[in-house]
């Protein structure tokens, strides 16, 4: 199982904080997709991914027990 974090805007929109889904194996591109399939309202093109607190290229493997955080675009001022 992949735990799989939503922050900021993604959390309200999603409707859950977290959840756990079976991806090992898959890539962060591939995470992306099902999270796009399960949540067609979600805003994912400028999204970042951290697995296991590092930034993640999409071509990156998941593995059982990975942490995966969606990190939205941010702006400050």
């Amino acid at each position: 199982m992949i735990t799989i974090f939503y922050f900021a805007g993604l959390r309200e929109a999603a409707g859950v904080p977290q959840e756990q889904a079976e991806l090992d194996g898959r890539t962060v591109g591939e995470l992306l997709e099902w999270i796009g399939g399960k949540y067609p309202h979600l805003p994912l093109d400028a999204v970042r991914v951290a697995v296991n607190e590092e930034y993640a290229l999409p071509e990156d493997v998941l593995r059982q027990g990975d942490t995966a955080a969606l990190i939205p675009p941010v702006s400050g001022g």
